[in-house]
C-alpha cells in the first residue's frame, strides 16, 4: 500500500517541509475501534497523545511530526496553507473514517469543514517532544524554523505499516535529495 504524497513549498508564513504529507486511504479496519487504532500505532513506535475533532486554526509544529488516524466522520483539510482561505498555497484534502494522514514537522494544517462528528486520534513518534504550535503569523525567523524542522528525525517506523512501511523510505529519499542540492 503506497500513500498519496503532497510535497508543499514554503511561504512567508509557513515553512512546510521537503518531506511530503502522506495520506493512507482506508487502512483502518472497520468498524473503527479507537483502542485497536491506538494499539496499532503504538505497536509501530508512535504514541497516542490525544483525540480531537475539528481544529480550524491554521498551525504547524516545528519540533515534531504528527499523525492523524481518522476514527469518525470526515473533514476537508487545508494543508500547507497560511491563514487566508483564498491562498493558492497548499492543497485541500478530504479525509474520512479509516484514513491516516501523516504531517511532517513544519507543515501547516487545519480543518476547513467537517461532517458526521469528525474525530481523530493524534499520534507522534515515541521519542518526540510535546508539540509546539506556531500559528502561521510570520513573526518567527523562517530560516531558524527551517533549521529546527530539518533537525526533527525521521521516525524508524511507519505509524500504520511498521518498520517495512513506506514512510521511512519516502522521507529518507526526500531528505537525501535535499542534501544533494545543498
Amino acid at each position: 500500500m503506497w500513500p498519496e504524497q503532497y510535497t508543499l513549498p514554503g511561504s512567508a508564513y509557513v515553512p512546510n517541509n521537503i518531506l511530503p504529507v502522506l495520506i493512507y486511504r482506508d487502512v483502518l479496519s472497520t468498524p473503527i475501534d479507537p483502542e485497536k487504532v491506538k494499539q496499532l500505532c503504538e505497536r509501530n513506535g508512535w504514541e497516542k497523545r490525544g483525540e480531537w475533532g475539528e481544529i480550524n486554526i491554521p498551525h504547524f509544529h516545528p519540533n515534531t511530526h504528527e499523525c492523524y488516524a481518522i476514527i469518525r466522520g470526515s473533514s476537508l483539510f487545508a494543508v500547507g496553507r497560511a491563514k487566508d482561505d483564498n491562498d493558492t498555497d497548499g492543497v485541500e484534502v478530504n479525509v474520512r473514517t479509516g484514513d491516516v494522514m501523516v504531517l511532517p514537522a513544519g507543515v501547516s494544517h487545519r480543518s476547513l469543514s467537517s461532517e458526521d462528528d469528525f474525530r481523530y486520534i493524534g499520534v507522534y513518534p515515541e521519542a518526540a517532544p510535546r508539540w509546539r504550535n506556531n500559528y502561521c503569523g510570520g513573526k518567527e525567523n523562517m530560516n531558524a524554523l527551517l533549521e529546527e524542522i530539518n533537525k526533527v528525525p525521521i521516525p524508524d517506523s511507519d505509524p500504520v505499516l511498521g518498520a517495512n512501511g513506506p514512510l521511512c523510505q519516502i522521507w529518507k529519499t526526500a531528505r537525501a535529495k535535499l542534501r544533494t542540492r545543498l
